[in-house]
């Protein structure tokens, strides 16, 4: 589903104006929380702007934190929805080059093993700066959600930095990168945090996907 009634963008927007809290960090399996309420990931490039996005989405300044330095958030965090109903799941970033490759290498496998594993997960949205597009890192990615037959969305983040005639170009190459990817969903959601661009209807399709 796309296109939202006015009803149901309202009821969106009042979801995600209730009640938000961070659960917990996690750096192993092992101390993943209970799988007893529906999640929803978001995986990006680490300065793609996951936790502006998050923030905005949730109407808070500081609820996820964005580090100073470009893939140091090394826990897949937990944050709690509207007192239980469900949760947001931040990934840790990739695509980052100053970090470790051993720390690269642990925290792909913890990725991968929550993405597996998850019985909960709804969908990954995975964030695409609008300036960039899809690069070779993000389709590597894709390429192992697709293997592990986990279904994600891409959201483009950013998107008031480019040009509309710029953002339609970049929306249509997106869609058409994501025909290759058998696990995608088709439609591709442009956000920008700080102009609030997208943002109703990204609320609206998470409400949909987690009842």
């Amino acid at each position: 589903m796309t296109d939202f009634t006015p009803e149901q963008l309202e009821a969106a927007r009042k979801l995600f104006a209730g009640n938000v809290a961070f659960v917990k960090g996690v750096v192993a399996i092992k101390g993943l929380p209970e799988p007893d309420r529906p999640e929803i990931a978001f995986a990006g490039r680490s300065n793609v702007g996951k936790s502006s996005l998050i923030n905005a989405l949730c109407n808070r300044k500081n609820l996820a934190r964005a580090s100073n330095t470009p893939g140091r958030t090394q826990e897949i965090n937990f944050f709690d929805l509207a007192d239980g109903k469900f949760y947001i799941v931040d990934l840790p970033g990739y695509g980052f080059a100053e970090a470790p490759k051993k720390n690269v290498d642990v925290w792909s496998k913890l990725n991968l093993d929550y993405l597996r594993k998850r019985p909960t997960l709804r969908r990954v949205f995975m964030l695409i700066d609008a300036r960039r597009g899809v690069g070779d890192v993000d389709r590597g990615v894709m390429e192992q959600l697709d293997s592990n037959a986990v279904q994600y969305q891409v959201v483009l983040t950013k998107t008031d930095k480019i040009k509309k005639s710029e953002l339609a170009d970049v929306i249509e190459a997106t869609k058409t990168a994501l025909m290759k990817q058998p696990a995608a969903h088709p439609h591709v959601i442009a956000t920008s945090s700080e102009k609030g661009l997208g943002l109703p209807e990204l609320r609206a399709t998470i409400m949909s996907l987690t009842g």
